[in-house]
């Protein structure tokens, strides 16, 4: 198994406002809404703008799933397995070239923030593993940004 981390990412929302929301994957669904915002295009590099937003556009959330076009990996769904409230949701994939567990921590910084880290455990062998250590990385760290940006309200 091979185990990637986002950096931390801030949030400036309450844990437990976060985790209403990534708890219920329909709620990610803003994340459509938004990409067009100039203040969430602020925080993508012009060069990958029109990448993200085809990416977003392909996506489908329902309750307990997810899916959507990751990169040069292809189609993956993920389904939620387990919900620790308000601080850990659990995901392993049903469908992916790869087979992973996935999960996002939130922590509160104070009242009215918190932050969330994105960490995924694929199992890689030696030879795909360095075919795809720099795009679920770069995966990872996309998720995380992703998340950072959505009206948690």
């Amino acid at each position: 198994m091979a185990k990637y981390e986002s950096q931390i990412k801030q949030v400036p929302f309450s844990q437990s406002a976060v985790y209403a929301k990534i708890s219920d994957l329909s709620n990610l669904a803003v994340i459509k809404e938004r990409i067009d915002d100039p203040n969430i295009q602020a925080q993508i590099p012009a060069d990958k703008i029109d990448e993200v937003r085809r990416a977003v556009s392909q996506m489908e959330f329902t309750t307990d799933t997810l899916s959507g076009p990751v990169g040069p990996i292809g189609n993956i769904s993920v389904e939620i397995v387990e919900r620790e409230p308000e601080k850990c949701v659990k995901f392993a994939s049903t469908s992916s070239p790869v087979s992973f567990k996935l999960w996002i921590q939130v922590l509160p910084t104070s009242q009215i923030s918190s932050k969330i880290k994105v960490t995924i455990d694929a199992d890689l062998n030696f030879f795909m593993k360095q075919v795809l250590a720099k795009p679920l990385q770069q995966g990872v760290d996309k998720f995380a940004d992703m998340l950072a940006m959505i009206p948690y309200e």
